[in-house]
């Protein structure tokens, strides 16, 4: 059996998604280089994503910050309770 992630978080100025099989990262997107990354040992196979893994995590990002703007407006008015 194995356990796989997927992570996508993000804020006003930064952004993060990557994949991790058994506690390993196998891919993250490099939003700087604007290019994915398998950051995989030589001795293993190597495990490839496709080549629109990337344009898929910058789609992510959009969605992300979408939704984080609809979240901060949503509980501007929230109060909260002591």
């Amino acid at each position: 059996l194995h356990v796989d992630r997927q992570v996508i978080g993000c804020s006003d100025h930064d952004g993060e998604e990557a994949y991790n099989l058994d506690g390993e990262e196998i891919w993250f997107a490099d939003f700087i280089k604007r290019e994915g990354v398998e950051p995989q040992p030589p001795f293993i196979d190597h495990m490839t994503f496709q080549d629109s893994a990337y344009q898929q995590a910058e789609v992510n990002q959009q969605t992300c910050k979408s939704n984080l703007d609809v979240v901060r407006t949503a509980m501007k008015d929230f109060k909260i309770e002591d």
